[in-house]
């Protein structure tokens, strides 16, 4: 895949990935982080999105817990049909297949799970990340969630795709106030010491 791709060339390549169960970023279960995040969350009524959404089982988490406004968002229809089985209570009109950045929603807060990590790693399009989670967030609405603190390569093919906390707040810290951001101290053990969880706020 280019540098530079198409909805249709995003589409197709994650609904392959997706159909023949090429997903060896999902760990079957809300990551460990983002669980603990979300079980400090007071505001129940709270608009969340999980771009990149892939099997939810963020949402499905978030559901559990009383949240009732939770959207999820892939450009691939399979991962969406699989979790709407899984989950039959989710309502339909907060699954959204479509492409993250030319969605128009508003948002008190977005997940971040492995979505960023997913295309290719040119300032470009990590830039291109960043403003439209911007435009996506309600005035002091969050960002949060967890980045791969892990090298990058050179290979614009094989995901996921790292860097470090020096490059990723580049390109937050002109958008949004840093809340936290550090070393993850909670991840599952294939993932300790290689990821960071950053809460950023709107600014």
């Amino acid at each position: 895949m280019s540098n530079q791709e198409t909805s249709k060339e995003q589409k197709q390549y994650w609904s392959k990935r997706y159909l023949k169960n090429q997903t060896g970023w999902d760990i079957g279960a809300p990551s460990r982080p983002i669980k603990t995040y979300i079980d400090q969350l007071d505001n129940r009524d709270l608009k969340i999105l999980i771009p990149g959404a892939g099997n939810s089982y963020e949402a499905e988490y978030l559901l559990k817990q009383g949240f009732k406004n939770v959207y999820v968002l892939d450009i691939s229809k399979a991962p969406l049909e699989a979790f709407q089985k899984r989950v039959p209570d989710f309502s339909l009109n907060q699954s959204i297949e479509g492409d993250f950045f030319t969605h128009k929603e508003t948002y008190d807060l977005v997940l971040e799970q492995t979505f960023f990590c997913s295309f290719p790693p040119t300032k470009s399009n990590r830039e291109r990340y960043a403003n439209k989670l911007h435009s996506l967030l309600n005035d002091n609405g969050k960002l949060a969630g967890l980045w791969f603190d892990i090298p990058l390569t050179g290979d614009m093919e094989k995901r996921p795709f790292g860097g470090t906390k020096k490059e990723y707040l580049g390109y937050f810290e002109p958008l949004f106030k840093v809340k936290t951001f550090e070393k993850c101290y909670n991840s599952i053990e294939p993932r300790m010491g290689k990821e960071l969880f950053g809460v950023f706020e709107k600014a």
